[in-house]
């Protein structure tokens, strides 16, 4: 009994003093989790952790681990200016630098933001919004692609104006080159069947149309006071930079130096397209085709009949949504101009067909040979002129004016073409690597020199836009290619086709991936992420011999200077070049 009584109150203090001891185990790791989220917070003073190894060593006489800038032992531990990556680690720790709010939202809002603004300048125009942001994602995740089908566009401009120029003088030819000019943003194709497209070009009937679908196309995404207002945003955040820059004040690499160099790409993208001037709303091309098509005639078997009855089937599409279509890649629907690569090999090679028509007939007309057979040529009043009834005849006569001498076959490749693709790549390439290396430069000579998270990231960047580039290109190469047999395709366009939607697959969502990296990029610097041992010894590239510099001395500082003054050279240099070179170009545009 005194042993049951005993063991009474033993029962209640055993599970009080468990209790306790859970409490405790408790208490004890949330405690251990706040340590470390004040570590995370607070940060790592890196100067503080200098002082505290330097002091440790002057005690100790352990000199291991303490370097000078250039990475070599010193032999006073006062004059350490930099200690090697192992001790980085056990003596700092592996977290960043403290995170400021101040810092990041300044640096956010003065490099990144005007560029994400400047961003919603660029053409759009299609028919749905998803496309319209996919326009941004590949504008934004490749440069390259996008300078690329900026210039494609202007130099096969300027490459049917001059044919035209030289060679054809009749009829409607100036308003077919403005038409041209005005349709790269929508797939084009021509009928000769039945004698659509030769009666487009031979009957006077048809003068109105031409006429009437130049004036309707004759518009374009021009400068207003927002888009001039956002690329002056830009450009004073880049004059900022300048002014901020390492030969006044060095300071940490959180603020957005490299940044804007690797954003500048942007400003001769968008002046480019300003001047282009795309014609891009979906809408608006449907409406003036249709208004326009109203006054479309074909050839009629007897002149003597009258009015050329209206045309049923078009004899120039620019939507191509017909049963018949041959298009192989879908991006050829989607207006917003950075999908010109997708179209740019489909409209030469019909702008080729159209000028080789016009050639036909304006060399017949030279001739004084009028379209119908055995009539004779009818002199006009007006010498610069060719008189109505010169110009009229059967489907077949029409047919027979307009085409190519001796049989000639017309290539599915335009001529000249790889020779465009290849200087439109070149410069869109040094566009893109000239502002991206300026930004690598920066990080790479910034102590710790070498390859690091900053320069890498840049690097990243500017390869992944380069892939995405190409991958894009031959994807609307072996579209083309598979184009070419759209009935009864052998074994080698169909394996091509299905190449292309793979390769146009991958490069979007590269596309996508890219556009986020680049993004991340610039917050991962503005808020201390890469301000960690491992990106501040440059371990990437140094490997083994890796050290943090935490203190700048005056040579380091003067080769920052010089490397700063050498990237603002290379990421200016290469925006002006891109746009200097497009303004010698652009007044040969029709």
């Amino acid at each position: 009994m005194m042993l049951a009584k005993k063991s009474i109150p033993d029962r209640p203090y055993l599970h009080i003093r468990q209790s306790c001891m859970r409490l405790h185990t408790g208490t004890r790791a949330s405690l251990l989790l706040l340590v470390y989220a004040v570590q995370k917070v607070a940060g790592v003073n890196f100067t503080q952790c200098l002082n505290d190894i330097v002091e440790n060593a002057i005690a100790t006489q352990n000199l291991a681990g303490l370097l000078n800038g250039d990475g070599d032992p010193v032999s006073n531990p006062s004059d350490a200016t930099a200690i090697s990556y192992s001790l980085c680690i056990s003596a700092c720790g592996a977290g960043e630098e403290p995170f400021q709010w101040p810092v990041f939202s300044q640096d956010f809002s003065t490099w990144l933001l005007p560029n994400l603004a400047l961003v919603s300048q660029l053409p759009f125009g299609a028919q749905y919004r998803l496309d319209n942001l996919m326009s941004v994602v590949l504008t934004v995740g490749s440069p390259v692609l996008a300078g690329y089908s900026l210039f494609i566009t202007l130099l096969n401009s300027r490459w049917i104006h001059h044919r035209f120029r030289q060679a054809v003088d009749y009829p409607n030819s100036h308003f077919a080159v403005s038409i041209l000019h005005s349709l790269h943003q929508v797939p084009l194709r021509l009928h000769f069947d039945h004698a659509h497209f030769p009666s487009l070009v031979v009957l006077p009937e048809n003068d109105t149309w031409w006429k009437y679908f130049s004036e309707l196309v004759d518009y374009g995404h021009t400068w207003s006071i927002a888009s001039a207002a956002s690329i002056a945003w830009v450009v004073v955040a880049f004059i900022l930079t300048l002014t901020h820059s390492p030969w006044n004040d060095y300071a940490n690499e959180a603020d957005g130096e490299a940044t804007g160099s690797m954003w500048l790409w942007l400003i001769p993208i968008v002046v480019g397209w300003l001047q282009l001037s795309p014609k891009c709303d979906f809408d608006r091309l449907q409406l003036a085709y249709v208004r326009a098509d109203q006054y479309a005639r074909t050839g009629i078997a007897h002149t003597h009949m009258g009015m050329p009855p209206a045309s049923t089937r078009r004899a120039l599409t620019i939507t191509a949504m017909e049963e018949d279509s041959d298009v192989m890649s879908p991006d050829e629907f989607l207006t917003p101009p950075v999908f010109n690569y997708s179209r740019s090999l489909r409209w030469a090679s019909t702008a080729d067909t159209t000028f080789l028509a016009f050639k036909a007939a304006s060399d017949k007309a030279k001739s004084r040979i009028p379209v119908q057979f055995g009539s004779d040529w009818v002199e006009s009043d007006d010498m610069k002129t060719i008189h109505p009834s010169n110009r009229r005849g059967s489907p077949q006569e029409i047919t027979t004016y307009c085409a190519q001498p001796d049989g000639a076959q017309h290539s599915h490749w335009a001529p000249g073409m790889f020779t465009r693709m290849f200087v439109a790549s070149c410069v869109s390439l040094a566009l893109q690597w000239g502002t991206a290396g300026a930004a690598t430069i920066v990080a790479y000579l910034t102590p710790t020199i070498g390859i690091g998270c900053r320069s890498l990231s840049y690097l990243i960047y500017a390869g992944l836009s380069t892939l995405i580039w190409m991958i894009l290109l031959m994807s609307s190469i072996l579209a083309h290619y598979s184009a070419a047999y759209s009935h009864r395709p052998p074994l080698s366009a169909r394996v091509a086709l299905v190449l292309s939607h793979w390769l146009r697959r991958m490069g979007k969502l590269l596309a996508i991936a890219n556009s986020i990296w680049v993004v991340m990029t610039c917050v991962f610097q503005y808020s201390s992420f890469y301000g960690t041992c491992f990106c501040n010894s440059s371990v990437i590239g140094r490997g083994e011999g890796a050290y943090d510099v935490l203190i700048v001395t005056t040579a380091q500082a003067a080769l920052a200077r010089a490397a700063w003054i050498g990237a603002i050279v290379l990421a200016c240099g290469s925006a002006s070049m891109f746009i200097g070179l497009m303004n010698l170009l652009l007044d040969t545009l029709p």
